[in-house]
């Protein structure tokens, strides 16, 4: 599979098992003028995925046969084309999971029509934009009045130099690199600290909350680093 397709239409693969709520959103969706493409279990799920070579898929985490989080780990490993996961309330182990396993957002159910196209429209719009790629990382980076140097590892506001930590320059880097996605606080913590760290999620809200104060304007109303209830956090650029 492959994105970023040419075209002005866009083709969105709708997987859930029920049939009431996929037909509501292909005919929502069709209004706004996609192409959709559906699936009720994750064995059809994946074949959708090959054959139609979606912009974007809406994913249920449980469904017949197979379920979300492997479908997403299996989308995942071949394609880059964003995920929206669809989870039931009381289900934030898995919601987690499905991050980490590539997922770009979640809504949880039941959700309102008007939030889910402007994730989609917001989705879509973030895949057809410039990334910063893991492995290829832009050496100078500007979001707003920060500018991040990562060769030097320096970071300035209004060509000021801003003195961070080590962790909380590793930590801003990881954000940055994955621009526009959910990262939650165990995925921040194992990247940033590392496996041997003893520590506990609380570390990266203390690390986040004084990252904060250095390069937001409004610490106490971040325009870059947003926090993702109950997942963690994303940076917005």
């Amino acid at each position: 599979m492959v994105t970023n397709k040419d075209t002005s239409s866009k083709t969105i693969l709708l997987v859930d098992d029920e049939p009431t709520l996929i037909e509501a959103l292909r005919y929502n969706l069709g209004k706004e003028g996609y192409s959709v493409v559906t699936a009720t279990d994750g064995v059809q799920a994946l074949e959708q995925a090959h054959l139609c070579d979606p912009d974007l898929v809406i994913l249920d985490l449980m469904l017949p046969r197979m379920d979300g989080l492997e479908v997403c780990r299996s989308i995942r490993r071949e394609s880059t084309v964003p995920i929206i996961i669809l989870t039931a309330k009381d289900t934030e182990v898995d919601t987690v999971l499905g991050l980490e396993l590539g997922a770009d957002d979640y809504l949880v159910k039941p959700f309102r029509l008007r939030e889910l196209l402007a994730r989609v429209k917001a989705n879509l719009r973030r895949a057809d934009m410039p990334h910063v790629r893991l492995h290829e990382p832009l050496e100078r980076v500007q979001f707003g009045r920060i500018v991040v140097e990562r060769d030097s590892r320096k970071v300035f506001c209004d060509e000021k130099e801003i003195v961070l930590t080590l962790k909380e320059y590793d930590l801003l880097d990881h954000l940055l690199t994955n621009a526009g996605k959910v990262m939650s606080r165990e995925v921040l913590l194992d990247k940033v600290w590392g496996y041997e760290y003893a520590g506990d999620s609380r570390t990266v809200d203390v690390h986040i909350r004084w990252l904060r104060e250095k390069v937001e304007a409004e610490p106490a109303n971040p325009q870059h680093i947003k926090t993702v209830r109950g997942i963690g956090y994303r940076l917005e650029v």
